[in-house]
């Protein structure tokens, strides 16, 4: 049953609350806070890159407050383990059987902090959890709690000690984004508070788990019309012919930007999704996602160069069609 009128009013309310609450740990930064809060509702991962000391940690941290459920830290280090990350079969002599010890992913909000810095093999233990919600050890398979979100901070600036992500685990953060330095205004207030180093600590829960599954739930019904379809297909199909691109967006790059877009615009009001939501999401969805020939990327080229290309020469669909 497709979302109404009413309900997406509610959505766009209750979304702004969200926004509002982690806006008090994080000043200056609506945009970057809706698409965070957005991703989730989207059954996404998150993973913001951006310079030391500009709140990725602090985002994250307000994120997880917000929602009313479990959160767990984890600091990713080059000699973090895979059953650091996942947990352990331990043989307990009093009964007589193995058990398993759950690990830090069993949470609703994960936070995996400076991900780049762990090996590729513990970060590889994050593969399945994120695209399945389930972890196997020892041929078990044990289910995520729901929601289940990532949220994957890295520094891009210092590369010493670090391991840069494979493009398949990069596929599996449905956004990536940066917070980038507050304006002026927002600083001051920031350093007018600085004896709360932990401004996240103070945020009240303000939405169960619970809740957090049902705007879900309700966001998936949002209608997307057949002209917007192909529209993202011919975008899609535009980065793979693009002679910079050594590799394209992919079908489920393309499925995750129908569903970011479905959730995008709920958060606007609307129960329908128009052109625009494509155009804001395009950026955030797949610029991780493009690979560059690597003559293309000596001369400068970026996803981004390419990504405005394909949107300046894709033509958008110029009217909605009768929506039920």
């Amino acid at each position: 049953m497709a979302m109404t009128t009413e309900q997406s009013v509610w959505f766009a309310d209750t979304f702004d609350k969200l926004v509002g609450n982690v806006g008090r740990a994080v000043l200056g930064k609506d945009d970057v806070i809706r698409l965070s809060l957005t991703c989730m509702l989207t059954r996404g991962h998150l993973l913001l890159e951006d310079a030391p000391g500009t709140g990725k940690t602090s985002l994250a941290r307000a994120i997880a407050a917000t929602v009313q459920g479990s959160h767990q830290r984890i600091q990713f280090t080059p000699d973090l383990l895979p059953s650091d990350v996942t947990g352990v079969t331990i043989y307990d002599q009093a009964s007589h059987k193995f058990e398993f010890h759950r690990g830090p992913i069993f949470a609703s909000i994960v936070l995996a902090d400076e991900i780049n810095r762990a090996s590729p093999k513990t970060q590889s233990a994050l593969l399945e959890v994120m695209e399945e919600g389930q972890v196997t050890v020892d041929g078990v398979t044990h289910e995520a709690p729901k929601p289940f979100m990532v949220i994957a901070t890295q520094n891009p600036i210092e590369q010493a000690g670090t391991y840069r992500l494979p493009e398949a685990q990069l596929d599996r953060f449905l956004v990536k984004s940066s917070i980038g330095y507050p304006d002026h205004a927002s600083t001051v207030r920031i350093l007018a508070g600085a004896s709360d180093r932990d401004p996240a600590r103070s945020l009240a829960p303000i939405i169960t788990s619970q809740a957090v599954i049902d705007m879900a739930d309700l966001a998936a019904t949002v209608h997307v019309d057949d002209a917007v379809l192909e529209y993202v297909s011919a975008l899609a199909e535009r980065t793979r012919t693009a002679p910079e691109a050594r590799l394209g967006v992919s079908v489920r790059g393309a499925l995750a930007l129908v569903r970011t877009a479905k959730v995008w615009a709920a958060t606007q009001g609307r129960h329908y999704v128009v052109p625009d939501d494509i155009k804001d999401l395009v950026e955030p969805v797949w610029n991780h996602r493009i690979v560059l020939d690597a003559e293309a990327e000596f001369e400068g080229t970026t996803a981004l160069d390419l990504l405005g290309r394909a949107l300046a020469e894709v033509p958008a669909p110029q009217e909605r069609r009768n929506v039920a």
